[in-house]
């Protein structure tokens, strides 16, 4: 038969082979206790009740196992309670002792018989990435558990506290509706019958009819809905059942008979850990026992980071002023502002910008000292407010490196930037800030870039309609949303190449300003374009900056009509993946690592990209009790590596913002087709990754002949044949996370 197995899944093993990812198994030690320490309290209690009618002897037994109750409880008044309450009713197990005795010595019975063949059976490799179990007939041991219990709690309530562990310890590790068929709805291969099996981490599906096997691999941080499908009333095929919304571009409808309630039990663990926040739960990463060579969390030290840019210098310095989060909750604690400027001068321009987010330094041009600011909007209100000390903080950021005019992008339409008057916010008007220059970019907000990818996801998934390809994807303005993104990019870079500092902000200067500030960043900056280089971007314009992570994934979260859901992140890296695709020697990681980024954007496994700023990751200990994503990254650099890298220092890439060079990105909106057949490398590519092979071959002959030789130089030809770090050392086609 088709099971539906709940199992615990609290460590994650990966395999060698990076597509794939082995058992994650329930720690056989642990079943075996929690399974006896349930039978433990079941004959503990029988004991207790055969000799109820020796009061004091009754009395010792129960006060200890009331001290085990407690200690699973925690709660000392409950406990005390139990044992008044004993005191005065000890007398009415009498009549019912028999009875009791031979239903509970039944259920033990029941449960050792349950004991034995789980030890032999439970964490086995089903071999496809998912822990597979036996069918036991254990509805009747749980029947037994359940019915005597709430007979025993009109007596006394001790008895149905230590029961229910018995219960609880079956139902975590036994298969739920063991005859009930499960089938995939597949847009692909039709309903396919078939085991799904489920974690606090994934939803695992394996078909059984089918051959090549079909499967699903779905992290449950990756769902964001989890609906009923038909009703009592249904009567079509496969018209009963779940749906499930996913964050990664897929749907999944599973059908199951309406008889035994199997739907209920299978919707209502989904639904408790793809939403563990909205239950009082941990998310996943916070459950996570993975280790790795490479600490991910020291990636990005801030200090390093701005003497990297050759900061502090005479002309801006580093303030601690928001080491405790006063002056704005969401920047980060460590800050670069004109030399200049008073931590007094902060605090009251900290009043008239938008959530406090002052214009502060991300990076500047170690040639020309020309910036990057980043800040929120004015709040500027339908009176046309003005604050002097605000603008004489942009004329210092302008003076820092004599530019003339200092220029002010805003991100939004220029109609939206108006409008946002009326809810006291605004622009930079020409008659208060004379010296600067405002440019509007005309990039949509997080509504419509939402609207756009959703639209995007319908005609991708699960079909492609060839006919009117062409035509439905420049309906949903994602490409051309990709273009304004990387256009505004561009002038500001361009600005900054030209020797004139720039000030970006769009309404909160947490969405479209990290945008535009990390990939002009990425256009000027090669450090940016290498490996752990774009991780410290990532860490210090978006993570660090308080891009509202929490609220545009919803991690955790039950509400998937959020109007705070966004795929801005998405858009981002979609736009880093035009780049890469334009400069194909410029970027040091591959397309792998964007891949990689947006699957566990949403899947929770990692502590990255939770929470929606640094002070909420500090009150969470997020760093001391979570994985960072780096951690998996650089502990396989090669996995990530392009094999065409040829670092540059001093380029400075300006990317085509044209529709005409602008791709829809295959690889990741339309990998889940399989008639999509992944792109293949070109005949070039492949000859390139031979020929490195190759070369690291010789040079690992060469080093081994040399220290054979013993000679005195063979330390220096050792070094000098090290292979390049860039060369692959597999060769695979297909982007899918190993989850």
């Amino acid at each position: 038969m088709f099971t539906v197995s709940i199992t615990r899944e609290t460590m994650l093993v990966l395999s060698q082979e990076r597509l794939n990812i082995e058992p994650l198994q329930p720690s056989r030690l642990e079943l075996l206790v929690v399974s006896a320490r349930s039978l433990f309290l079941s004959l503990s209690l029988s004991l207790s009740l055969s000799l109820s009618r020796s009061r004091s002897l009754s009395v010792c037994v129960e006060s200890f196992l009331v001290a085990i109750a407690w200690r699973i409880k925690k709660k000392r008044g409950e406990s005390r309670r139990m044992i008044g309450s004993f005191v005065e009713s000890t007398d009415r197990f009498s009549a019912a002792f028999v009875l009791l005795l031979v239903l509970y010595c039944g259920s033990c019975l029941i449960t050792i018989w349950v004991i034995v063949n789980m030890a032999c059976s439970v964490g086995v490799d089903g071999g496809n990435g998912c822990v597979s179990s036996r069918s036991f007939p254990v509805p009747l041991a749980l029947v037994l558990s359940c019915s005597v219990s709430f007979t025993l709690s009109l007596i006394h309530p001790l008895p149905f506290t230590l029961s229910r562990a018995l219960s609880l310890s079956l139902s975590l590790f036994l298969s739920l509706s063991p005859d009930k068929d499960i089938i995939y709805i597949c847009p692909f291969s039709g309903a396919l019958k078939g085991k799904v099996f489920i974690t606090n981490y994934r939803l695992y599906f394996k078909s059984a009819d089918a051959d090549p096997a079909v499967t699903l691999d779905v992290p449950l941080g990756a769902i964001g809905r989890v609906e009923k499908m038909g009703g009592a009333s249904s009567r079509g095929e496969n018209s009963y059942g779940l749906d499930i919304t996913c964050k990664d571009m897929r749907n999944l409808r599973f059908a199951l008979k309406q008889e035994g309630h199997s739907r209920r039990d299978i919707f209502d663990i989904l639904f408790k850990y793809a939403f563990p926040l909205s239950h009082g739960l941990l998310l996943f990463a916070y459950l996570s026992q993975e280790k790795f060579e490479e600490n991910g969390w020291s990636v990005y030290k801030p200090m390093e980071e701005f003497r990297r840019q050759g900061l502090p210098n005479d002309k801006w310095r580093v303030t601690f002023i928001n080491a405790n989060y006063e002056l704005c909750d969401t920047y980060p604690t460590i800050l670069v502002v004109p030399f200049k400027a008073t931590e007094e001068d902060l605090r009251k321009v900290c009043t008239f910008r938008s959530r406090g987010r002052i214009p502060v330094l991300s990076w500047i041009h170690r040639e020309n000292q020309a910036v990057i600011c980043r800040c929120s909007q004015p709040l500027v209100g339908m009176s046309g407010k003005r604050n002097k000390d605000d603008e004489r903080y942009l004329d210092l950021i302008r003076e820092a490196n004599g530019t003339a005019k200092l220029t002010i992008y805003d991100a939004r339409p220029s109609v939206n930037a108006v409008a946002n008057k009326a809810t006291g916010g605004g622009y930079e008007g020409d008659d208060a800030y004379q010296n600067a220059e405002l440019v509007f970019l005309d990039i949509h907000n997080i509504h419509v870039m939402r609207e756009s990818l959703k639209k995007l996801k319908d005609i991708v998934y699960p079909n492609v309609e060839e006919s009117h390809w062409l035509s439905s994807l420049e309906s949903t303005h994602w490409l051309e949303h990709i273009k304004l993104v990387i256009s505004g990019a561009i002038q500001v870079a361009d600005k900054i190449s030209g020797g004139n500092s720039v000030v970006v902000h769009c309404s909160d200067g947490w969405d479209r300003t990290a945008q535009l500030t990390s990939l002009a960043m990425l256009m000027l900056d090669s450090h940016y374009r290498t490996l752990r280089g774009f991780q410290v971007l990532l860490e210090k314009e978006w993570i660090g900056f308080g891009h509202k992570f929490a609220n545009r994934i919803g991690h955790g979260d039950k509400n998937h009509a959020d109007q705070d859901r966004s795929p801005i992140f998405v858009q981002f890296i979609d736009c880093v993946w035009q780049m890469t695709k334009q400069f194909p020697t410029a970027f040091e990681f591959n397309e792998r690592l964007l891949v990689t980024i947006l699957d566990h954007l949403f899947s929770c496994r990692f502590g990255t990209f939770l929470y929606n700023c640094e002070r909420a990751r500090d009150t969470n200990e997020l760093r001391s009790k979570t994985v960072s994503l780096w951690s998996l990254v650089n502990s396989d650099l090669s996995f990530y590596q392009n094999p065409f890298y040829t670092p540059e220092s001093n380029r400075v890439l300006y990317p085509v913002a044209s529709m005409r060079h602008l791709e829809l990105w295959v690889t990741y909106y339309i990998r889940w087709n399989p008639r999509i057949r992944q792109q293949q490398q070109s005949p070039v590519e492949q000859r390139y990754i031979e020929l490195l092979a190759l070369r690291d071959e010789y040079l690992k002959k060469l080093e081994e002949l040399q220290l054979s030789d013993s000679s005195p130089n063979s330390s220096h030809l050792s070094n000098s044949s090290t292979p390049n770090a860039a060369s692959p050392t597999q060769h695979i086609t297909h982007l899918h996370t190993p989850f």
